[in-house]
């Protein structure tokens, strides 16, 4: 988002861009990753010693509110944050190495249109995520072969 965009949007809300607002809403952007919190903290800690944990977790928060920051449960406990992507995506884990692939399917846009039809709802977000194992693990398990999963 260009920065001038940004600071509009805090002001909208009654807010500060702050430059540790600023610091975490760019590694995240820059991330080719999902980043936990702790990941994302020491980070934020290599470019601003000063910056703490508390204030990591206060500004993906507030970066969540303001919808530019989605948070996904991604088979752990703890939860892993990415910066909001203009094109929907969902999400594979792999259970034995963690691996996330995104991916996009238009089966959910039908099953979304489907729903605000049958039920006369308007959908806002859909998380969609689907764990099992990755090409690589799934070959080491010997489970090279089809096991009748289908093809989105």
């Amino acid at each position: 988002m260009l920065r001038e965009n940004l600071q509009a949007a805090f002001r909208d809300r009654g807010r500060r861009l702050t430059f540790q607002r600023r610091l975490i809403l760019s590694i995240l952007e820059a991330s080719g990753e999902h980043l936990d919190a702790e990941t994302l903290y020491g980070q934020a800690k290599a470019l601003n010693p000063n910056i703490s944990l508390a204030t990591v977790y206060r500004t993906l928060a507030i970066l969540k509110e303001m919808g530019l920051v989605e948070e996904h449960r991604l088979g752990e406990e703890h939860c892993h944050y990415e910066s909001v992507q203009s094109k929907p995506h969902y999400h594979f884990t792999c259970l034995k190495c963690g691996k996330v692939i995104e991916f996009d399917t238009p089966l959910v846009a039908q099953i979304e249109q489907g729903l605000s039809q049958q039920e006369g709802v308007r959908v806002i977000s859909t998380h969609l995520h689907i764990s099992g194992y990755c090409a690589e693990c799934k070959y080491r398990l010997g489970g090279g072969g089809d096991n009748g999963a289908t093809d989105l």
